[in-house]
């Protein structure tokens, strides 16, 4: 153990695991949906972290219970005026409240907690740690580093975590051990300034995406873990992997280093070819005119073409509003089809074999056509250098 922390072991509320001369303002945001049987005692423990090295506030954001949960922490409220309790009006997902709850959150530190009981409260007072010493301005949770307990459940839900972990690290470049763990601590203007798009669970791979994107300072530890069933209310599918999988490609993607930007579009360029070659097929099968086969066939691979740029590549109104972000596409892929058609008839006249005219123009094509996307409608900075948060 380090004779500088000897706090790291702590196990009870009044230990003095910080020497501070005032206390650190700590907000935890607790996301809830139909967790009345958890409710209670989750708020409690996190209530009982504070000490007096801590300014503990809590928001809870009831994202439209159905049952007693948001009467059950209004209750604990009546007694504690560190906890704020948040609705929902109709139900919008994790993702949705916990972007209700950091906007009002007022700490230097912003923590997530999940309402139900699987995580101990007190690994936050490890987790903030590394930032109140300026080491950090992200801390993120990991059921699998270190030496901490953890329930043993699904086999296949914790490869199919290391799997989205993995790709998660390919594309971000950190070298993560859990990226869907809940527990993820914040400098306040840090997670103030991330813009959370997702509403329900794949908010965890968005903000991991979105924080390596700042190039700050990112720490990993290990924390406990009590899973749960689905017997005892473990609400997360196979539906939100798949969109956590979504995740990892749409918010890392357009900030990657243009090679591999060029492999994922020479994906969708090839999908989009084979479409146009489909749509061309169909339409001349059912009799329709040679020339409006080619030009309907064109343009429905390019509506396809443009669909998974902003699904998987490019960020969706990086730079403008919709018709004009569509009318810049649109513009670029005209002029493509105007240079492809002017380059491939003129090395035919230079006597290049058709096949070999072909082929250089959509090599050709191909390049200027990911220039257009990148820098003319999709155009957004690329990620910035390291810059660390000072206090």
């Amino acid at each position: 153990m380090s004779k500088r922390r000897p706090w790291l072991n702590m196990n009870t509320k009044n230990t003095h695991w910080l020497n501070l001369t005032q206390p650190v303002s700590l907000s935890v945001v607790i996301p809830c949906f139909n967790e009345q049987l958890t409710v209670q005692a989750c708020i409690e423990r996190v209530l009982n972290i504070n000490d007096e090295s801590l300014d503990l506030e809590i928001i809870f954001v009831d994202d439209c219970s159905t049952d007693n949960s948001v009467g059950i922490a209004k209750k604990i409220a009546q007694k504690h005026p560190e906890l704020t309790v948040l609705q929902h009006n109709k139900n919008l997902g994790k993702g949705a409240a916990l972007k209700t709850g950091i906007q009002q959150a007022t700490g230097q530190i912003v923590a997530i907690q999940d309402a139900d009981l699987e995580y101990n409260p007190l690994d936050l007072k490890r987790l903030i740690v590394p930032i109140v010493e300026n080491e950090a301005d992200v801390v993120f949770g990991s059921r699998f580093a270190g030496s901490e307990s953890h329930r043993v459940l699904y086999y296949w839900h914790s490869l199919g975590n290391k799997l989205l972990t993995l790709l998660s690290n390919m594309f971000s470049d950190l070298n993560l051990t859990d990226m869907e763990c809940c527990y993820k601590v914040f400098r306040r203007e840090v997670i103030q300034a991330i813009q959370i798009d997702e509403r329900r669970f794949g908010v965890e791979p968005e903000l991991v995406a979105k924080a390596a994107q700042q190039r700050i300072r990112i720490f990993e530890m290990g924390v406990s873990f009590a899973g749960r069933t689905y017997e005892e209310g473990k609400k997360i599918g196979f539906r939100d992997g798949l969109r956590a999988l979504y995740c990892v490609f749409h918010y890392n993607a357009p900030r990657l280093p243009v090679p591999l930007q060029i492999l994922i579009y020479l994906i969708i360029g090839g999908i989009s070819a084979l479409a146009n070659i489909f749509f061309f097929i169909i339409l001349i099968c059912y009799g329709v005119n040679l020339t409006l086969a080619i030009i309907v066939a064109f343009f429905l691979a390019a509506a396809i073409n443009y669909f998974l740029c902003i699904s998987v590549l490019f960020r969706h109104k990086a730079r403008w509003n919709t018709t004009g972000e569509v009318s810049a596409y649109l513009t670029v892929i005209l002029l493509a089809a105007a240079l492809d058609y002017g380059t491939t008839t003129l090395l035919l006249r230079l006597e290049w074999t058709a096949l070999m005219a072909k082929a250089l123009s959509a090599l050709i094509g191909f390049g200027l056509n990911f220039i257009g996307r990148k820098y003319f409608v999709f155009w957004e900075p690329s990620a910035g250098s390291w810059k660390p948060q000072i206090k």
